[in-house]
Parts: C-alpha cells; structure tokens; sequence
C-alpha cells in the first residue's frame, strides 16, 4: 500500500502551459513534457529509457533524458541534437538489443551503431534507397517487430492522389516492403529488393504491432474523390484500419496481398454514392477514372479494411497496450473537408483473444476519443494536431504534435480494488493507459 502512495502526491515537474488546451475523455489527462521542438514526428524510446524523435525544420533526431516520477509527472532533465540532417523527415525504430539505430528520409534508411548511455552515435551506413516520390507522401514509416526483431518494415506511399502506376507491384509504390537486418547492415539494397508485405495501401503512414505480432496499419484515403461524375469527397472514402497477418507466415491470407488503391476503396457515408449497389460502411468501391476495368465486384475481390473511420481524418499511427484490448490512434486532421474533422487521439477496442476488433467492420463508433479539440474549426492552426505515439519506460503513453511542437504524456485514472491484512480497500491513484 504504502508503494502506491507517492503516486497520490503533488506533481513535482514543472507545467508547461500547452499551446491550446485540449479536451480530455473522463478518467485520462495528460500534459505537455516538452516544447518548442521543430515538427516532431516519430517517436521511440531506448532501453535506458531515453526518447528518440525526429523533428523537421532541418533539424534531424532529438535525444531526450528524462526524469520520470511516474504516471504524468514527467519532466526533460536534458535534450541534445543527436543527428542533424535536413533530409530526415518522419521514420526512426531501434533494433531490441537498442545498439542499431535506422532512420528515413523520402529516398533513403540509414543505420548508426547507437549508444543510449551516452547519447552517441557512429559508424552511418545506407541501408536501403532508391524511395523517391515526386513530391508526394514523403514519410516513410519504419518498424522493426519485437515478433521479427530481425526484420525491418519499411513503408512507402504513393506519387500522388491518384498514382495510376501504384496499381502495379514493380514501382514498388504504395506499399509495405520487408528486409533482412543482417543483409541490409552487409550491403545497401533499393526498396525494390524487399519483399512486399502488402501493396494497395495509399498512404499507410501509421505502422504498429500487437501483442500477438499481427502487423496493424492505418492508411489515408484519396482527395476530391468523384463517382459517377458526382463530387462525393466530403465523405468519403474512409480512412481504413488494415490487418497484414505476422510478417514471417508467408501462409496467411494478408501476405503480400493487394488492398485496392489506386483503383478501390472503403465506403464512410454510402447514401451519397451513385450506383449504390447496396454498398455498407466499410465496403470497397471503384471510383471514376480507375486504372484498369475494375467493378465493385473486383474491389471486393481485393483485401478489405477491418474498420473504418471519418473521411480524411488522416491517422498517423497505432499503438497497442500490454494486454491487446485497446489500440490508440492519432488522427492528425483533415484539409479537404468544409467542416474540419480528426485532430484527435482516439482507442478501438480489440479483442485480445482473437487479436482481432470488437466492432464489426460496418461500425461507425469504433474510434473512441480519448482527447480532442474543443473547436474543430480553429484547426489546423489553433489545435492540436497528434502524430505518432510510444510507450514509455513506466508504460505512460507519450505522444507528439507537431503543429504545436509539443510532447505530452497520457495518463488514466482509474479506481482499483486492493485486498491483504483481513481488510479491503478502494485507492484513486495514477496509473498508465493500460
């Protein structure tokens, strides 16, 4: 009991007053850690309990030590440049052992041989390149899977809204593509040279892992999407939540698998689509102008999403708790809607039994908030804009925005019931998001 108490007491770190308040679900709060960072994008931590972000702007990686009182007292003890390169614009992941470091930028992924004690870094290699988009997409997400720790997701968006030659797998667009860790620290490869995990996949910036290894994403549906001549954008397609199966069972029905873009979709509002043959939440579609002879029917044949969400919210990221019931989820807001939407942090629920969602693919209340803007319409400059998501060494949920250039710590409260010494006790106490 007496353990659980200092959890109870005052914060001790310093507030950091955040750029604009946001609203919390009933039982969470969270609070900035640290500003005045440069477009911080991705985010991980190290064995020694350090965090890792790379920022834009020019600047590269960010080192931060951090003094850590538990829950949401966290605070920065120091901050440093670790690796100062303009190029570097979204991905960063760290080998298990943390003493292999990779790094993305639009056209390369590069290794360092990483030292967390001292906040060091040598020994640069390119890995993988030969990414380049015209000008499109520039994130390349990049995840080593603690199921696979000796391989390294790399994902790839598309050259442009509607990228007619994404439809083909050798431009090796719009894809996730997997490599072997030990062959790319040997010798560079083009992204090419991996093996495709999922092609179809438009903008799949946000890449996450569950606890039973199925490899989750997030993809951004298409702008000024038209059907039958009509403008049916506002709402639609939905933004999709893919499954890819565990990157090592070649057997599984997602492997390598084509998941429609550019040519398919998922229906969000389907009372607005032309030619509606009874078409549902969730359903693929063709849209005008596809690239091939594509129906309804063929988008059908093509991978599914396993849920939906609001038309151009755009999520970023997904991150699992420990025990796979609730996925966390960043959506970094819309551009190309009349009413802004997303700009939000938000939790599906999962079945930890399955691994699978508890909502059937035809909800549209899947996505819970858990923190958003009071007022859409101040955003995208007056708000919040979430990007990605880590868990911290004491299992808080650390999240970046960028439009701000914060860091903030997610905490939950919750009532839990405490039995020893012949008597029972109900304590209100600070616990992470779990």
């Amino acid at each position: 009991m007496a353990a659980l108490v200092p959890q109870t007491l005052a914060q001790t770190c310093a507030t950091i007053n955040p750029a604009w308040q946001p609203t919390f679900a009933p039982g969470y709060s969270g609070r900035v850690v640290m500003n005045g960072l440069q477009y911080p994008r991705s985010l991980i931590f190290d064995c020694n309990g350090n965090m890792l972000t790379t920022e834009g702007g020019g600047y590269g990686v960010r080192y931060i030590q951090l003094t850590d009182n538990g829950g949401t007292d966290v605070c920065v003890k120091s901050s440093k440049q670790l690796i100062k390169d303009s190029s570097i614009n979204h991905g960063i992941a760290l080998t298990p052992d943390c003493k292999t470091l990779f790094v993305s930028s639009l056209t390369t992924v590069w290794s360092w041989t990483y030292d967390g004690t001292n906040g060091t870094v040598s020994n640069k290699k390119t890995v993988v390149q030969n990414m380049k988009n015209g000008g499109y997409h520039l994130s390349r997400t990049l995840l080593v899977p603690k199921a696979n720790p000796d391989m390294l997701i790399i994902q790839r968006g598309s050259d442009g809204n509607l990228d007619a030659a994404a439809a083909q797998v050798e431009t090796a667009r719009s894809q996730l593509r997997v490599f072997k860790i030990a062959d790319i620290q040997a010798a560079a490869v083009d992204y090419t040279k991996g093996e495709v995990l999922a092609m179809g996949l438009r903008n799949t910036v946000g890449v996450g892992e569950s606890p039973k290894g199925g490899i989750w994403t997030v993809d951004n549906g298409c702008d000024d999407m038209t059907r039958g001549g009509k403008d049916i954008h506002q709402e639609n397609p939905c933004e999709e939540l893919n499954y890819h199966g565990i990157i090592n069972d070649t057997a599984a029905a997602e492997h390598g698998k084509d998941y429609g873009y550019p040519d398919c979709y998922a229906v969000w509002e389907p009372s607005i689509i032309p030619d509606n043959a009874n078409l549902k939440v969730g359903t693929p579609f063709v849209i005008d102008n596809a690239t091939a002879a594509n129906t309804d029917a063929t988008c059908q044949a093509k991978m599914a999403p396993k849920l939906c969400f609001p038309s151009h919210t755009a999520p970023l990221d997904i991150k699992f708790n420990a025990k796979g019931d609730i996925g966390y989820i960043p959506f970094h807001g819309s551009w190309d809607k009349a009413k802004p939407d997303g700009f939000r942090l938000s939790k599906v629920a999962f079945d930890p039994a399955t691994g699978m969602p508890v909502e059937p693919s035809t909800s549209t209340t899947a996505a819970v908030n858990v923190m958003w803007n009071a007022d859409n319409s101040q955003c995208p400059n007056k708000c919040f804009r979430p990007v990605t998501l880590a868990w911290g060494p004491k299992g808080q949920l650390f999240m970046t925005c960028d439009e701000t250039n914060e860091i903030w710590v997610i905490g939950v409260r919750r009532l839990l019931e405490w039995k020893g010494h012949g008597y029972r006790g109900l304590l209100r106490y600070w616990i992470v998001c779990v």
